[in-house]
């Protein structure tokens, strides 16, 4: 894919999602800077963390906009009505990409239904940085965020992870880690893969890989700085009898023998060449076992 500098200046009228740094401040896209000291407002989720990101940045915003979880849905229309009058803006949260796990996501469905076009400047996002530096796998993968803190909500989210046939990336309080660790410890077993990844490119930065149980014993002191966990897939379930069956015949019906047939089907099914030789000498004709 071809990449290219357009230094396109914001559109107007026009939302613009920025991506701002998880700890490093040189993490911040030079078109995020751009579009920040372009537009006509900013919105934000903290004014004061904003605003002291922006001086640091060397920005003059001027007037920064809050737009947090606790005041999106009212005030989401006082930034569509100044778009529709001809202004741009752009929104960031606290740190990360705004939408993901962060607020956001009513904002932009509200631009969108107005009919205002809605770009982002993408970068920083803990979830995805921790997931990328776990070393477990990414084909599949599920952002949790923030669980419930108990009852029947936190019990179902346990016992979903604990059946994840994917990778699971959560955010948590560093006072509860442990709690948490030893809860899916209990629920996945304590041999399950797992990371902690704490204070992402800041300078205390650490990525500790284990299992469920390591894991929470190393955490059962609480610990500082901002945590994303990512636990790793449930091992897949041993195959059963008839699957086996299935890969046998299969093997069979292209010839094989019940010797061949069985080193096959143990090695496709990762299982013991002894468990299903004695089944391909049942189901192979007598004739031509081998």
């Amino acid at each position: 894919m071809a990449v290219t500098d357009s230094g396109a200046a914001p559109r107007k009228p026009g939302l613009w999602l920025i991506a701002t740094p998880i700890g490093n401040l040189a993490d911040i896209a030079p078109r995020a800077l751009r579009v920040l000291a372009e537009v006509s407002f900013v919105a934000c989720e903290d004014t004061r963390r904003t605003g002291l990101l922006l001086q640091r940045l060397g920005i003059d915003a001027g007037q920064l906009l809050a737009v947090h979880g606790h005041n999106e849905a009212a005030a989401c229309q006082a930034v569509v009505d100044r778009l529709q009058a001809g202004e741009s803006a752009a929104y960031v949260t606290d740190a990360g990409m705004p939408a993901v796990s962060d607020p956001g996501r009513r904002l932009v469905a509200a631009a969108a239904a107005a009919g205002i076009g809605v770009s982002v400047v993408p970068g920083p996002s803990a979830p995805v940085a921790a997931l990328a530096v776990s070393g477990l796998p990414t084909d599949r993968w599920l952002m949790e965020g923030f669980m419930p803190r108990s009852g029947e909500a936190r019990t179902a989210r346990v016992a979903a992870i604990a059946a994840a046939s994917h990778t699971t990336v959560l955010l948590e309080s560093p006072h509860r880690l442990g709690a948490t660790l030893a809860e899916l410890c209990d629920a996945c077993g304590d041999g399950r893969p797992a990371v902690v990844v704490r204070e992402l490119t800041k300078l205390h930065e650490e990525v500790v890989r284990g299992t469920l149980g390591s894991l929470a014993e190393r955490y059962a002191v609480p610990t500082r700085g901002e945590i994303v966990l990512v636990v790793g897939p449930a091992p897949p379930a041993p195959p059963t009898d008839a699957q086996i069956d299935a890969e046998l015949h299969a093997e069979f019906a292209a010839g094989a023998s019940a010797r061949d047939a069985a080193a096959a089907v143990a090695q496709r099914l990762d299982v013991s060449r002894n468990r299903v030789y004695p089944q391909a000498t049942k189901l192979k004709p007598s004739r031509t076992r081998s």
